[in-house]
């Protein structure tokens, strides 16, 4: 055979070589095993996870000699594993059962005593030592938050979270370079005992200076920076950042945002907020298929222009069609200025078929509020038509041009799903004189707390009044008086029963308050269960008050936009049991 002609069969051979040893069967000396430990948790479920002999499990071409090495190597692992879970006098024993089919390995733990906390010495150095109230309120916060008690379990992965967590808090003041200086877990396995020692450098207090904007197109970087409550020179803060980046992702203007500071920087007394964008598409249409609790099954579209002058002007068109409601909406709202107001338009219909009562309304109206979520004044006036339709009464019409002032005042802990803290928003207004079907006053309060019982339970309280005075209720629009009762009022009712009885329907009456009281202990990060009673009721005369009674248990779940809750009440006025889904605040 020539060598060239070998040459050309050994190339050709080469791919059914390769082809076959991919394919190749496992080693004629190959076993399979099962693992299988014994012991108590959380140390056994750590092993079955840790362990090179539960990586290993499936392997295909394992063999005894090398399952010995990782039986002999298992010893060792499993004790530096029961060490990190803060059991350091584990015993192991491991042992091959040869004779089973798979060949069984088993593992028996005894973690012995756990080392618990003893002693936790938080301290912060450097400005913040001093800086009253700022850094003080810091240092005290990393050590109340401080999340390896004592008397806990002192396991590795807690330590790590704990320091990161106080290190987070500090942060989240002026102090955005603040870091751990020192850390020190001393543990004595003989006592079980773990002294920890930490040392938090706070480093400068930053201030804010200029705003940079990044990733603008369509508009201007003013825009960006006009959404902004920072002052320049003001000391850092993480949550009034926060709500800067909340702020403009809720605007519709962008699709992301991100804001940071530079902890870095060589001047932390005039630190750059540096702010990165992506615009959102002009146009957006959405639609959807809808069930409530409160107004049945229905349809919902809208269309979105979020820039329809070519200087930032909103344009929202939206349609509901629900079992017992109607909705078409106009909005036109003007991004903020120098000033920070945001103004809007809004031209609206709207028809509703509840208890027996048809109420069917128009508005044209204007708005203008200011940018700050958690302190807002806000101003308004509309035109309302109000037509309203009880069965078996007779039917009446009214109008109202109606001004508002009002001012909002948030002071939680989060904006979306609060544990701590409290919200208000008061209102009062007039229906003008003239240009109503008879003039009157109107005030509504709204208020709501949260006060955390422990760390996975918190009392949520919460109460509504409102009145509406100087004329009769045949002359005030349905809008501007009140019903109540439904998901998010008063629980174990249907949606708006509660108000003036008028021939076989329910109207709106001139008077409304509502308390409730709810007990929620979360049972993980996610899922939480809550126990509650509401009461509250809506009349014409404060003497016909006579408050309807709900309690019951819930659900509940943390999304993005706020709890989600799941609600079964009883109605102590209508002996009847009710099932209630909601999402996000109350107001």
């Amino acid at each position: 055979m020539s060598r060239f002609r070998f040459l050309a069969l050994a190339v050709l051979a080469l791919p059914a070589l390769a082809l076959a040893q991919v394919g190749a069967a496992p080693p004629s000396d190959a076993i399979r095993y099962r693992l299988i430990v014994d012991g108590p948790n959380p140390t056994a479920k750590a092993l079955r996870e840790g362990l090179d002999l539960a990586r290993w499990e499936t392997d295909e071409e394992m063999t005894l000699d090398l399952l010995e090495r990782l039986v002999k190597d298992a010893v060792p692992q499993a004790k530096e594993i029961a060490a990190i879970e803060g059991f350091y006098d584990a015993r192991v024993d491991v042992t091959i059962e040869r004779d089973a089919r798979p060949v069984v390995v088993r593992v028996r733990v005894e973690p012995g005593p756990a080392t618990r906390v003893t002693s936790v010495d938080l301290t912060v150095v450097g400005p913040a030592a001093t800086d009253v109230p700022a850094g003080t309120t810091a240092a005290t916060e990393a050590r109340d938050g401080w999340g390896l008690r004592l008397g806990e379990v002192f396991r590795q992965s807690q330590w790590v979270e704990a320091k990161a967590e106080a290190l987070r808090t500090m942060r989240r003041g002026p102090y955005a370079a603040a870091r751990i200086s020192d850390s020190e877990a001393r543990v004595e396995p003989d006592t079980q005992s773990a002294a920890l020692r930490v040392e938090i450098d706070s480093g400068p207090p930053f201030r804010i200076g200029d705003v940079a904007v990044r990733g603008v197109q369509r508009y201007r970087a003013d825009l960006v920076r006009n959404f902004s409550t920072l002052k320049r020179g003001a000391p850092y803060s993480q949550a009034a950042l926060d709500d800067y980046v909340r702020r403009l992702a809720a605007s519709g203007y962008f699709t992301s945002v991100q804001a940071v500071i530079d902890p870095e920087t060589t001047n932390p007394d005039d630190a750059t907020v540096d702010v990165a964008v992506i615009e959102a598409p002009t146009h957006r249409v959405e639609g959807a298929i809808s069930f409530s609790t409160d107004t049945g099954y229905g349809a919902r579209a809208s269309y979105t222009n979020i820039d329809i002058d070519r200087n930032a002007l909103q344009m929202r068109l939206e349609g509901r069609l629900e079992s017992r409601q109607q909705l078409a909406q106009a909005t036109f709202t003007w991004p903020p200025g120098p000033s920070q107001w945001i103004d809007s338009l809004r031209v609206g219909a709207q028809r509703r078929d509840i208890e027996n009562t048809v109420e069917t309304t128009g508005v044209v109206g204007v708005e203008r509020r200011g940018i700050d979520e958690r302190r807002h004044p806000v101003f308004g006036a509309a035109f309302y038509y109000d037509r309203q339709e009880p069965e078996r009464a007779p039917s009446t019409s009214s109008h109202a041009t109606y001004v508002e002032a009002g001012y909002v005042l948030r002071r939680v802990d989060d904006l979306v799903s609060p544990t701590r803290g409290w919200m208000t928003d008061l209102r009062a207004g007039v229906g003008v004189p003239g240009l109503s079907s008879e003039s009157f006053v109107r005030v509504v309060a709204l208020s709501q707390a949260w006060y955390p019982i422990d760390r996975v339970t918190g009392l949520v309280l919460r109460g509504e009044a409102g009145a509406v005075v100087g004329a009769s209720r045949e002359n005030v629009p349905s809008v501007l008086r009140f019903r109540t009762g439904g998901d998010t009022t008063v629980r174990g009712y249907a949606y708006r029963s509660l108000g003036v009885q008028l021939g076989e329907g329910i109207v709106a009456g001139r008077y409304y308050a509502l308390a409730s009281a709810e007990v929620v202990r979360w049972i993980n990060e996610t899922i939480g269960i809550a126990t509650f009673v509401d009461a509250g009721d809506a009349t014409d005369e404060l003497g016909d008050f006579r408050f309807a009674l709900g309690y019951g248990v819930g659900a509940r779940i943390r999304t993005p936009v706020g709890p989600f809750r799941i609600d079964l009440a009883y109605g102590e006025r209508t002996r009847d049991v009710r099932l209630h889904f909601s999402v996000g605040l109350a107001f």
